[in-house]
Protein backbone atom coordinates (compact mmCIF):
# COMPACT_ATOMS: atom_id res chain seq x y z
CA UNK A 1 0.00 0.00 0.00
CA UNK A 2 1.43 3.37 -0.98
CA UNK A 3 1.70 6.35 1.35
CA UNK A 4 -0.85 8.14 -0.84
CA UNK A 5 -3.40 5.37 -0.43
CA UNK A 6 -2.68 5.07 3.26
CA UNK A 7 -3.12 8.75 4.06
CA UNK A 8 -6.19 9.89 2.18
CA UNK A 9 -8.95 8.71 4.52
CA UNK A 10 -8.78 9.96 8.03
CA UNK A 11 -6.15 12.65 7.64
CA UNK A 12 -5.78 9.30 6.77
CA UNK A 13 -4.62 6.86 9.35
CA UNK A 14 -5.07 3.86 7.07
CA UNK A 15 -6.74 2.80 3.87
CA UNK A 16 -9.60 0.63 5.06
CA UNK A 17 -13.11 1.17 6.25
CA UNK A 18 -14.82 -0.25 9.32
CA UNK A 19 -17.38 -2.96 8.64
CA UNK A 20 -20.85 -3.60 10.02
CA UNK A 21 -19.42 -5.91 12.69
CA UNK A 22 -17.21 -3.13 14.04
CA UNK A 23 -19.95 -0.48 13.93
CA UNK A 24 -22.35 -2.60 16.00
CA UNK A 25 -19.87 -3.97 18.55
CA UNK A 26 -20.53 -1.17 21.03
CA UNK A 27 -24.27 -1.71 20.60
CA UNK A 28 -23.91 -5.39 21.44
CA UNK A 29 -21.84 -4.60 24.52
CA UNK A 30 -24.46 -2.06 25.61
CA UNK A 31 -27.23 -4.61 25.05
CA UNK A 32 -25.33 -7.27 26.99
CA UNK A 33 -24.88 -4.99 30.00
CA UNK A 34 -28.09 -2.94 29.71
CA UNK A 35 -29.85 -4.26 32.82
CA UNK A 36 -26.77 -3.86 35.00
CA UNK A 37 -25.97 -0.45 33.49
CA UNK A 38 -29.40 0.76 34.54
CA UNK A 39 -28.43 -0.06 38.12
CA UNK A 40 -25.02 1.57 37.64
CA UNK A 41 -26.60 4.74 36.28
CA UNK A 42 -28.98 4.85 39.23
CA UNK A 43 -26.03 4.46 41.59
CA UNK A 44 -24.09 7.16 39.75
CA UNK A 45 -26.98 9.62 40.08
CA UNK A 46 -27.57 8.88 43.76
CA UNK A 47 -23.89 8.91 44.75
CA UNK A 48 -23.04 12.19 43.05
CA UNK A 49 -25.74 14.04 45.00
CA UNK A 50 -24.68 16.57 47.62
CA UNK A 51 -26.31 19.40 49.60
CA UNK A 52 -23.68 21.60 47.90
CA UNK A 53 -25.61 22.23 44.69
CA UNK A 54 -22.56 22.98 42.55
CA UNK A 55 -21.21 19.45 43.01
CA UNK A 56 -24.01 17.51 41.24
CA UNK A 57 -24.40 20.34 38.73
CA UNK A 58 -20.77 20.29 37.68
CA UNK A 59 -20.35 16.50 37.86
CA UNK A 60 -23.59 15.98 35.99
CA UNK A 61 -22.39 18.24 33.19
CA UNK A 62 -19.69 15.71 32.27
CA UNK A 63 -21.46 12.50 33.29
CA UNK A 64 -24.49 13.34 31.13
CA UNK A 65 -22.45 14.46 28.14
CA UNK A 66 -22.76 11.25 26.15
CA UNK A 67 -19.70 9.15 26.97
CA UNK A 68 -20.05 5.45 26.12
CA UNK A 69 -19.15 4.36 29.66
CA UNK A 70 -16.87 1.69 28.25
CA UNK A 71 -14.92 1.11 31.47
CA UNK A 72 -17.88 0.28 33.73
CA UNK A 73 -19.37 -1.83 30.93
CA UNK A 74 -16.15 -3.84 30.91
CA UNK A 75 -16.62 -4.57 34.62
CA UNK A 76 -20.16 -5.74 33.95
CA UNK A 77 -19.20 -7.77 30.87
CA UNK A 78 -16.34 -9.42 32.76
CA UNK A 79 -18.79 -10.45 35.47
CA UNK A 80 -21.06 -12.01 32.84
CA UNK A 81 -18.11 -13.72 31.16
CA UNK A 82 -17.32 -15.64 34.33
CA UNK A 83 -20.93 -16.29 35.33
CA UNK A 84 -21.04 -14.06 38.41
CA UNK A 85 -24.63 -13.72 39.65
CA UNK A 86 -24.12 -11.40 42.63
CA UNK A 87 -24.56 -7.64 42.86
CA UNK A 88 -21.23 -6.32 44.13
CA UNK A 89 -20.03 -5.61 40.58
CA UNK A 90 -22.63 -2.82 40.30
CA UNK A 91 -20.94 -0.69 42.94
CA UNK A 92 -17.52 -1.46 41.52
CA UNK A 93 -18.56 -0.47 38.00
CA UNK A 94 -19.85 2.79 39.46
CA UNK A 95 -16.56 3.32 41.28
CA UNK A 96 -14.70 2.77 38.00
CA UNK A 97 -16.91 5.37 36.29
CA UNK A 98 -16.31 7.88 39.10
CA UNK A 99 -12.54 7.38 38.93
CA UNK A 100 -12.62 7.90 35.17
CA UNK A 101 -14.82 11.00 35.41
CA UNK A 102 -12.65 12.49 38.14
CA UNK A 103 -9.53 12.04 36.00
CA UNK A 104 -11.26 13.70 33.04
CA UNK A 105 -12.14 16.72 35.16
CA UNK A 106 -8.57 16.99 36.41
CA UNK A 107 -7.13 16.40 32.91
CA UNK A 108 -9.17 19.23 31.43
CA UNK A 109 -7.79 21.62 34.05
CA UNK A 110 -4.21 20.48 33.49
CA UNK A 111 -4.57 20.63 29.70
CA UNK A 112 -6.59 23.88 29.80
CA UNK A 113 -9.10 22.14 27.55
CA UNK A 114 -12.20 23.94 26.30
CA UNK A 115 -14.08 21.11 24.60
CA UNK A 116 -14.95 17.54 25.56
CA UNK A 117 -17.55 15.33 23.91
CA UNK A 118 -18.72 18.33 21.93
CA UNK A 119 -19.52 20.40 25.01
CA UNK A 120 -17.70 23.15 26.83
CA UNK A 121 -15.52 21.69 29.57
CA UNK A 122 -16.43 22.15 33.22
CA UNK A 123 -13.30 24.18 33.88
CA UNK A 124 -14.27 26.62 31.12
CA UNK A 125 -17.76 27.08 32.60
CA UNK A 126 -17.11 26.98 36.35
CA UNK A 127 -13.37 27.56 36.59
CA UNK A 128 -10.42 25.43 37.62
CA UNK A 129 -10.86 25.37 41.39
CA UNK A 130 -14.44 24.01 41.48
CA UNK A 131 -13.60 21.51 38.75
CA UNK A 132 -10.61 20.08 40.65
CA UNK A 133 -12.58 19.91 43.90
CA UNK A 134 -15.54 18.13 42.30
CA UNK A 135 -13.06 15.68 40.78
CA UNK A 136 -11.78 15.07 44.32
CA UNK A 137 -15.38 14.56 45.48
CA UNK A 138 -15.92 11.87 42.84
CA UNK A 139 -12.69 10.14 43.86
CA UNK A 140 -14.00 10.10 47.43
CA UNK A 141 -17.31 8.61 46.31
CA UNK A 142 -15.39 5.95 44.41
CA UNK A 143 -13.49 4.98 47.57
CA UNK A 144 -16.75 4.74 49.53
CA UNK A 145 -18.04 2.29 46.94
CA UNK A 146 -14.80 0.30 47.06
CA UNK A 147 -15.17 -0.10 50.82
CA UNK A 148 -18.75 -1.33 50.39
CA UNK A 149 -17.42 -4.22 48.30
CA UNK A 150 -16.09 -5.77 51.54
CA UNK A 151 -12.93 -6.84 49.74
CA UNK A 152 -9.53 -5.60 50.75
CA UNK A 153 -8.14 -6.92 47.46
CA UNK A 154 -10.64 -4.88 45.44
CA UNK A 155 -9.78 -1.83 47.52
CA UNK A 156 -6.10 -2.42 46.83
CA UNK A 157 -6.62 -2.86 43.07
CA UNK A 158 -8.74 0.23 42.54
CA UNK A 159 -6.86 2.46 44.99
CA UNK A 160 -3.57 1.44 43.37
CA UNK A 161 -5.05 2.17 39.94
CA UNK A 162 -6.08 5.63 41.13
CA UNK A 163 -2.57 6.45 42.32
CA UNK A 164 -0.92 5.04 39.19
CA UNK A 165 -3.22 7.12 36.97
CA UNK A 166 -2.03 10.24 38.76
CA UNK A 167 1.57 9.12 38.41
CA UNK A 168 0.96 8.63 34.70
CA UNK A 169 -0.41 12.13 34.31
CA UNK A 170 2.57 13.60 36.16
CA UNK A 171 4.94 11.49 34.06
CA UNK A 172 3.24 12.81 30.93
CA UNK A 173 3.91 16.35 32.15
CA UNK A 174 7.59 15.52 32.51
CA UNK A 175 7.73 14.19 28.93
CA UNK A 176 5.81 17.11 27.43
CA UNK A 177 7.94 19.03 24.92
CA UNK A 178 10.72 16.44 25.33
CA UNK A 179 11.60 15.02 21.93
CA UNK A 180 14.10 12.63 23.49
CA UNK A 181 11.14 10.64 24.85
CA UNK A 182 11.45 7.02 23.75
CA UNK A 183 8.66 4.75 22.62
CA UNK A 184 9.24 2.72 25.79
CA UNK A 185 8.73 5.78 28.00
CA UNK A 186 5.63 6.73 26.01
CA UNK A 187 4.19 3.24 26.56
CA UNK A 188 4.92 3.60 30.27
CA UNK A 189 2.91 6.83 30.29
CA UNK A 190 -0.15 5.48 28.49
CA UNK A 191 -0.12 2.26 30.50
CA UNK A 192 -0.25 4.29 33.69
CA UNK A 193 -2.70 7.00 32.66
CA UNK A 194 -5.14 4.80 30.70
CA UNK A 195 -4.51 1.06 30.69
CA UNK A 196 -4.39 0.49 34.45
CA UNK A 197 -8.02 1.54 34.86
CA UNK A 198 -9.12 -0.71 31.99
CA UNK A 199 -7.19 -3.53 33.69
CA UNK A 200 -8.64 -2.85 37.13
CA UNK A 201 -12.17 -2.55 35.74
CA UNK A 202 -11.95 -6.12 34.42
CA UNK A 203 -9.86 -7.61 37.22
CA UNK A 204 -12.16 -6.64 40.09
CA UNK A 205 -15.00 -8.67 38.58
CA UNK A 206 -12.92 -11.80 38.96
CA UNK A 207 -12.03 -10.90 42.53
CA UNK A 208 -15.58 -10.30 43.79
CA UNK A 209 -16.69 -13.47 42.00
CA UNK A 210 -13.96 -15.37 43.91
CA UNK A 211 -12.51 -16.91 40.77
CA UNK A 212 -9.08 -18.49 40.33
CA UNK A 213 -5.87 -16.55 39.95
CA UNK A 214 -5.70 -17.72 36.33
CA UNK A 215 -9.08 -16.12 35.62
CA UNK A 216 -8.26 -12.91 37.49
CA UNK A 217 -4.91 -12.58 35.68
CA UNK A 218 -6.55 -13.17 32.30
CA UNK A 219 -9.13 -10.46 32.95
CA UNK A 220 -6.39 -8.05 34.01
CA UNK A 221 -4.34 -8.81 30.90
CA UNK A 222 -7.34 -8.33 28.64
CA UNK A 223 -8.12 -4.93 30.15
CA UNK A 224 -4.52 -3.73 30.22
CA UNK A 225 -3.81 -4.57 26.59
CA UNK A 226 -7.16 -3.17 25.45
CA UNK A 227 -6.38 0.03 27.34
CA UNK A 228 -3.00 0.42 25.63
CA UNK A 229 -4.60 -0.14 22.23
CA UNK A 230 -7.36 2.34 23.07
CA UNK A 231 -4.90 5.10 23.99
CA UNK A 232 -2.70 4.46 20.95
CA UNK A 233 -5.74 5.03 18.76
CA UNK A 234 -6.72 8.14 20.70
CA UNK A 235 -3.26 9.59 20.15
CA UNK A 236 -3.35 8.79 16.45
CA UNK A 237 -6.80 10.31 16.14
CA UNK A 238 -5.66 13.59 17.65
CA UNK A 239 -4.16 14.24 14.22
CA UNK A 240 -7.24 12.99 12.37
CA UNK A 241 -9.95 15.00 10.66
CA UNK A 242 -12.41 12.61 12.34
CA UNK A 243 -11.56 14.23 15.68
CA UNK A 244 -14.02 17.05 15.04
CA UNK A 245 -16.88 14.57 14.59
CA UNK A 246 -16.22 13.33 18.14
CA UNK A 247 -16.63 16.75 19.71
CA UNK A 248 -12.90 17.34 20.12
CA UNK A 249 -10.37 19.68 18.59
CA UNK A 250 -8.01 18.27 15.97
CA UNK A 251 -4.36 18.80 16.88
CA UNK A 252 -4.77 19.56 20.60
CA UNK A 253 -1.78 17.37 21.45
CA UNK A 254 0.31 19.24 18.87
CA UNK A 255 -0.67 22.64 20.23
CA UNK A 256 0.07 21.53 23.79
CA UNK A 257 3.42 20.00 22.88
CA UNK A 258 2.43 16.49 23.99
CA UNK A 259 4.93 13.94 22.77
CA UNK A 260 2.88 10.98 21.54
CA UNK A 261 3.90 8.05 19.39
CA UNK A 262 3.10 9.61 15.97
CA UNK A 263 5.47 12.48 16.75
CA UNK A 264 8.12 10.24 18.35
CA UNK A 265 8.26 8.14 15.17
CA UNK A 266 8.20 11.15 12.83
CA UNK A 267 11.04 12.79 14.74
CA UNK A 268 13.13 9.62 14.59
CA UNK A 269 12.47 9.08 10.88
CA UNK A 270 12.74 12.70 9.73
CA UNK A 271 15.45 14.79 8.14
CA UNK A 272 17.49 17.34 10.04
CA UNK A 273 15.22 20.15 8.81
CA UNK A 274 12.16 18.20 9.89
CA UNK A 275 13.66 17.64 13.31
CA UNK A 276 14.23 21.39 13.57
CA UNK A 277 10.54 21.87 12.79
CA UNK A 278 9.53 19.52 15.62
CA UNK A 279 11.96 21.20 18.01
CA UNK A 280 10.49 24.61 17.27
CA UNK A 281 6.84 23.57 17.40
CA UNK A 282 6.86 20.91 20.11
CA UNK A 283 9.90 21.63 22.23
CA UNK A 284 9.92 25.43 22.15
CA UNK A 285 6.17 25.55 21.37
CA UNK A 286 6.64 28.39 18.90
CA UNK A 287 3.87 27.70 16.44
CA UNK A 288 2.21 29.50 13.54
CA UNK A 289 -1.13 28.83 11.85
CA UNK A 290 0.64 26.88 9.12
CA UNK A 291 2.42 24.49 11.46
CA UNK A 292 -0.38 21.99 12.10
CA UNK A 293 -0.87 21.27 8.36
CA UNK A 294 2.90 20.86 8.07
CA UNK A 295 2.91 18.47 11.01
CA UNK A 296 0.07 16.44 9.48
CA UNK A 297 1.87 16.23 6.15
CA UNK A 298 5.06 15.06 7.86
CA UNK A 299 3.21 12.40 9.86
CA UNK A 300 1.65 11.14 6.65
CA UNK A 301 4.97 11.23 4.79
CA UNK A 302 6.50 8.78 7.24
CA UNK A 303 3.34 6.74 7.85
CA UNK A 304 3.48 7.28 11.60
CA UNK A 305 -0.28 7.33 12.08
CA UNK A 306 -0.68 3.94 10.39
CA UNK A 307 2.33 2.68 12.37
CA UNK A 308 0.59 3.74 15.58
CA UNK A 309 -2.55 1.88 14.52
CA UNK A 310 -0.43 -1.18 13.74
CA UNK A 311 0.91 -1.12 17.28
CA UNK A 312 -2.63 -0.79 18.60
CA UNK A 313 -3.61 -3.87 16.63
CA UNK A 314 -0.73 -5.78 18.25
CA UNK A 315 -1.99 -4.96 21.74
CA UNK A 316 -5.54 -5.66 20.62
CA UNK A 317 -4.53 -9.18 19.59
CA UNK A 318 -2.89 -9.66 22.99
CA UNK A 319 -6.16 -8.60 24.63
CA UNK A 320 -8.06 -11.16 22.58
CA UNK A 321 -5.52 -13.86 23.38
CA UNK A 322 -6.05 -13.26 27.10
CA UNK A 323 -9.68 -14.39 26.72
CA UNK A 324 -8.71 -17.75 25.20
CA UNK A 325 -9.11 -19.56 28.52
CA UNK A 326 -12.81 -18.71 28.74
CA UNK A 327 -15.68 -20.73 27.28
CA UNK A 328 -17.50 -19.20 24.35
CA UNK A 329 -20.55 -17.17 25.32
CA UNK A 330 -22.21 -13.87 24.43
CA UNK A 331 -20.01 -11.92 26.83
CA UNK A 332 -16.82 -13.31 25.33
CA UNK A 333 -18.02 -12.48 21.83
CA UNK A 334 -18.86 -8.92 22.86
CA UNK A 335 -15.51 -8.45 24.60
CA UNK A 336 -13.61 -9.76 21.58
CA UNK A 337 -15.56 -7.54 19.21
CA UNK A 338 -15.08 -4.43 21.34
CA UNK A 339 -11.34 -4.74 20.79
CA UNK A 340 -11.87 -4.26 17.06
CA UNK A 341 -14.33 -1.46 17.75
CA UNK A 342 -11.81 0.45 19.86
CA UNK A 343 -9.18 0.17 17.14
CA UNK A 344 -11.46 0.82 14.18
CA UNK A 345 -12.68 4.11 15.68
CA UNK A 346 -9.79 5.52 13.66
CA UNK A 347 -11.48 4.91 10.31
Amino acid sequence: MSDKTRTDNVVSIHGRSSNAKDSTAIDRLQELTAADMTLVNETVMSRMQSPVALIPELAGHLISSGGKRLRPMLTLASAKLIGYDGVRHIGLATAVEFIHTATLLHDDVVDESTLRRGKKTANLIWGNQPTVLVGDFLFSRAFELMVKSDSLRVLKILSSASSVITEGEVLQLTTANDLSTTEEKYLEVITAKTAVLFAAACEVAGVVADRSEEVISALEAYGRNLGIAFQLIDDAMDYSSKRATMGKNTGDDFREGKITLPVILAYRRGTEDERKFWKRTMQAVRQTDDDLPTALATLQKYGTLSATVDRARHYGEMAKDALAIFDDNSAKTAMLDIVDFCIDRAY
